[in-house]
């Protein structure tokens, strides 16, 4: 931390701030004595402990009238973070670490605490690494991500970069909501042109793949597709292409407002297209949907890596 090595200095002298999930207050304290804790453990002068807690308190919207007076048990979760976070604050860290602080936080609420973790970033300008296993928290809050898997790094990047150009399976599933769509499929090289075949259906590849990658006929790989990337042909925005369409039933339909995402089966596979809306379609019916070529992951036959098929 700031060109010094941590390895053996005491916890205590790191200055590094926690905040936890479960917000670890002492329930026989008050807001301000819970906020002013770490503080009094390190000698600070009275005078000084009231100004950072005050400090703290307004960034925090905490100084309402008897608020600072009351119990954690006599506040709403969403303070109780707060004061958590207050805590931690207070202390002036070179570095905050917050372990899933907003997952006992209600929907609304872990929205709203959100956008105020970042305003408090933008505020402090302090590193923060911040654990997580919901992937739109770590899409909307960081500014570069690292997702692991059995304790390995699997990528570090920028989310958008992350998104757009996963390094393997792992995390283009766990990038992205909806999940992107997977589908087992053969390389099928036919009339000067590779296609996937899933059994069910096949899918052309640009001609662009055909210069710059390393297909070969017969090779088994994992396609990805994101939601978002396959349409209703009848509603499909752009030129249809040969070869960009399947045939599929719809098992569930899964309205969210502006957009509705359809569950649909073709083949033995099960997946998830983003559709607008006002698309009349109906459970049970069978519908053809276009897949944008141009936006598909291709993944090694174990999802390991995926391939890079940029020319």
């Amino acid at each position: 931390i700031d060109q010094e090595v941590m390895n053996r200095v005491p916890p205590k002298d790191r200055n590094v701030s926690m905040v936890f999930q479960n917000y670890a207050l002492f329930p026989h304290m008050t807001v301000y004595e819970n906020m002013a804790f770490g503080l009094n453990l390190r000698g600070y002068s009275k005078k000084e402990i009231e100004a950072r807690v005050s400090e703290a308190a307004v960034a925090l919207s905490l100084n309402s009238p008897g608020l600072m007076n009351r119990r954690p048990s006599q506040i709403s979760g969403g303070e109780c973070q707060r004061v958590a976070l207050g805590r931690a604050i207070v202390r002036k860290p070179r570095v905050f670490l917050f372990d899933e602080p907003l997952s006992n936080l209600d929907a609304k609420l872990r929205v709203q605490m959100r956008a105020e973790i970042l305003l408090l970033h933008k505020r402090l300008q302090t590193t923060m690494i911040y654990v997580t296993h919901d992937q739109v928290e770590a899409m909307t809050i960081g500014d570069r991500l690292c997702v692991m898997d059995k304790g390995i790094v699997q990528q570090v990047g920028k989310p958008l970069e992350l998104y757009k150009n996963p390094s393997n399976k792992f995390v283009a599933e766990f990038i992205g909501s909806p999940s992107m769509n997977f589908f087992d499929v053969k390389v099928v090289e036919k009339e000067n042109s590779f296609w996937l075949d899933q059994g069910h259906f096949q899918l052309k590849l640009s001609p662009r793949y055909k210069l710059g990658c390393p297909l070969k006929d017969g090779q088994s790989l994992i396609l990805g597709v994101r939601p978002e990337d396959i349409h209703d042909r009848l509603f499909q925005p752009g030129a249809i292409t040969e070869g960009n369409s399947l045939l599929a039933i719809v098992n569930m339909l899964e309205p969210i407002g502006s957009e509705t995402f359809l569950h649909v089966e073709a083949g033995g596979s099960q997946f998830i297209a983003r559709v607008d809306s006002g698309n009349p379609v109906e459970m049970n019916q069978h519908i053809e949907l276009a897949v944008n070529m141009d936006k598909i992951h291709l993944f090694t036959e174990d999802g390991k890596e995926r391939l890079s098929l940029e020319i």
